[in-house]
């Protein structure tokens, strides 16, 4: 199993090592994802949590060698920019919330919260495997839908790639610079407001 080049997040204060290395990285080898790592995978989303226990998530895998028609039909849905990369992935998946609560009908507000829960733990499990997963927002919901089939009432929320992680190198040039570039996120003060909303 590949492991994933020293992406490590520089955290302004103390967090798991899972959480530092976690990333998105774009350069895939091509090489299939075991049956294992997948179930694996699927497993950490889950033990999510969600509101009432309501596990609105529900996610579309098409594996690059196990199911080549459907990978390619996944593949179709993502935006060109992300086709380009995310061909050599070994496992596609659309991820689908549930909008309303299978218990009583009744619309379920936060379950895109819950699938974004589900997904974040998936991406976690991937990097203690030493797999790269990357969730999108470059593909199209409607096309998604019909490749998928898709029923009313489920809404098409990201889509994902994993696999094993490949060199920057083997991607186009502007792509390869984003992939070794540092990484940055905006600093506590901007978002957490202590005792009412600043700014």
């Amino acid at each position: 199993m590949s492991t994933a080049p020293d992406r490590e997040a520089p955290a302004a204060y103390p967090i798991e090592a899972l959480l530092r290395r976690r990333w998105s990285p774009r350069s895939f080898t091509g090489e299939a994802v075991s049956p294992a790592a997948l179930q694996s995978l699927l497993e950490a989303a889950r033990w999510a949590a969600s509101c009432n226990n309501g596990q609105p998530w529900h996610f579309v895998i098409a594996r690059r060698e196990a199911e080549p028609a459907a990978f390619a039909g996944l593949l179709a849905t993502l935006s060109p920019n992300n086709q380009d990369w995310a061909r050599q992935a070994g496992v596609l998946m659309i991820a689908v919330a549930r909008l309303a609560f299978a218990a009583n009908g009744k619309p379920n507000r936060h379950a895109l919260y819950d699938t974004g829960a589900a997904a974040a733990q998936m991406a976690l499990q991937a990097g203690a495997l030493g797999l790269g997963m990357h969730q999108m927002a470059g593909f199209d919901a409607d096309r998604a839908r019909a490749a998928c089939g898709i029923p009313e009432g489920f809404e098409p929320v990201a889509a994902i790639a994993i696999g094993h992680v490949g060199p920057a190198e083997a991607l186009p040039e502007a792509l390869a610079e984003r992939e070794v570039a540092p990484r940055q996120r905006r600093p506590q003060a901007e978002w957490a407001f202590f005792g009412g909303w600043q700014g």
